[in-house]
């Protein structure tokens, strides 16, 4: 093994089939959204120790998958007021 490599000639994994194969599932975008948004994210990020673009990430899945959605109080309480009354 070697005490050093040149690198400066290498292409980037997403130049490189196979590798790019391997990445994330991910997509580099750019978006414009409101400061309110960001900022709300970047709070909730600093108190839960994790990357406020995972948030957004997670706030929005539910949009594209609504059966796997989680259950909001207001649902939950309808969901207990229609089996009260059903019973």
């Amino acid at each position: 093994m070697r005490d050093e490599y040149d690198f400066s000639n290498a292409k980037p994994v997403k130049e490189v089939a196979h590798l790019n194969k391997l990445r994330t599932g991910k997509t580099k975008v750019t978006i414009m959204l409101d400061n309110d948004i960001i900022q709300h994210f970047r709070q909730l990020a600093e108190k839960n120790g994790r990357g406020y673009q995972t948030l957004i990430n997670e706030a929005l899945r539910p949009t594209i998958d609504p059966e796997n959605a989680p259950v909001t109080a207001q649902q939950l309480k309808n969901i207990l007021h229609d089996f009260a009354v059903s019973h």
